[in-house]
This record gives C-alpha cells, structure tokens and sequence, in this order.
C-alpha cells in the first residue's frame, strides 16, 4: 500500500485572485477532508477524506497513511511554486496565501512545512480554520500564521452536533486558550437563518467572546447557496435547501448587535 503522496490527495483546488479570504489578492490552497458537515458549507466535496466523486470526475481513492518526509518535501517544493507565480499580486495588494478547506489542520503534516516555506519566502500567510483540532495542531499553525480567520457558529452544543456532526466545547476551549498568544486572529460567523441567528445564539456568542477571550474583531457571512448544484452532483443531502439569504437589513441589524458590544464589524471577508 503506498502512502498519501500525490497533491490531489491533499489539496482539491488552488484558487487564484481570491479576495474573500483574507486582505488583498490572495491564493487559497482548499484542503481535502474536514471533521465538521456544516449544513451550510459551500465545498460539500472537500469533507470527505478523499476526493468525491461526481458527474465531472472519476472517484479518487488514495491511501490515507501520511506521506513520507522526503514525499512531503516534495509536495511542499511544488506548492510553493505555485503560489510564487502570484508574487506580484500579493506584493501590489498586501496579499498572500490562505490555506482553508476543508479543515487544513486535518493535514498537519503537509500545512506545518508549507507554513514555514512560505514564511521563509515572505509569504503573507492566512489560515483559515473551524479550530477543531488538538490544541498542540492548533497552535503550531496558527504561531507561524500572519492571520487567522477562526470560525464561530453556534454555542448550543446539541444544536451545534446537530448541524456541523461534532461538539462545540473543543472549538470554545481551543479559542479561549488561542487569547494568551497574542496572534493575529478574526473572527467569522456564519449567518444562516433559523439556525445561527437566533437572538439567543447571537447574544451567546458575544457573552463567551467577551469575558473569555481577547477577539472583538468579526467578519459576518450571510448565508447563500451558491453551492447548491454541488449537493445534487455528490448525491449529498441539503439541509439548507428551503433557506434563503438574510436580506441587507437582516444582516445589518445582526452587525449593529455586534458593534453596540464593542465589536469591529465586517460584512463578507
């Protein structure tokens, strides 16, 4: 049986002039497998560990032991290639790469060594994470991240299994113990009607977040379903299926709650 060692194995898209995913033009490395099944999520097929397959592509199947030192090296000497063909749009934009997925710390061993090839290249790094991780994963990326966009969704730990498959308490714990390092941390909350923006979720959220943590900048997300042809090409149920999106006001009235706690708001991003 051979290791994991191919990128596609790995790594499901690389998106060029990205500019939701952190500040200025960006690349996001999409990483494959992701231990949450948000309702809402928009890239359904990157929670399985392996690629889905759908009407468009063939079923891809590698083995999931970790790949060798010398196999990593490699993949991370080709990524970093391709994130390098964008250097001069990072340099005139302030941008940079954004690792998201899927979960990117589901694959430390590949996310660590490319953290620090990119920062030895001056890289604008931004991780974008759910934080549900081990704390010890958690940590040694987010120590050698310039950014990280750090998911907060629902604080009911029933509702949150629920609609995500996984407890809240590991990503409330992990974000408390993230205050005592002083990164550089935004938060995002994801706007979905009737299941993250209830008064009593909302008024939740920022009670944690301000006598447990130091974070009070947060990004909000409305909810659209943008992703919804994806479900039916995956053969995937869509619990969001009968939502809409929040309209202006809806989103306007959520980020004045925020801002009147103290909060810097953003809306997108």
């Amino acid at each position: 049986m051979k290791p994991r060692a191919d990128i596609n194995s790995y790594i499901f898209k690389i998106q060029r002039y990205s500019i939701h995913d952190g500040p200025g033009i960006r690349t996001t490395l999409f990483f494959q497998g992701c231990p949450l099944s948000c309702w809402w999520c928009h890239n359904p097929e990157s929670q399985a560990p392996v690629r889905q397959a759908s009407q468009n592509s063939p079923a891809n199947s590698p083995n999931l032991l970790p790949a060798t030192t010398g196999q990593i090296k490699d993949l991370v000497e080709t990524l970093v290639r391709e994130i390098k063909k964008d250097n001069i749009f990072y340099d005139e934009s302030g941008g940079g790469v954004t690792f998201s997925g899927g979960e990117p710390l589901g694959s430390p061993e590949l996310l660590i060594p490319l953290m620090d090839a990119c920062q030895q290249e001056a890289i604008h790094t931004c991780l974008d994470t759910s934080g549900f991780a081990p704390f010890p994963v958690l940590e040694a990326a987010v120590t050698r991240a310039d950014l990280v966009l750090y998911d907060i969704k629902i604080m009911d730990d029933l509702a949150h299994q629920t609609c995500t498959g996984k407890p809240v308490g590991l990503i409330l714990e992990n974000l408390k113990k993230l205050s005592s390092l002083k990164i550089n941390l935004k938060l995002r909350f994801p706007l979905v009607p009737t299941l993250t923006d209830t008064q009593e979720n909302i008024a939740r959220i920022i009670d944690f977040l301000v006598k447990e943590t130091i974070y009070r900048d947060i990004h909000i997300l409305p909810f659209h379903n943008t992703g919804e042809g994806k479900y039916e090409i995956l053969k995937m149920e869509n619990q969001c299926k009968h939502l809409y999106p929040p309209t202006d006001d809806q989103v306007e009235n959520i980020r004045q709650i925020f801002a009147a706690s103290g909060f810097q708001t953003t809306i997108g991003g």
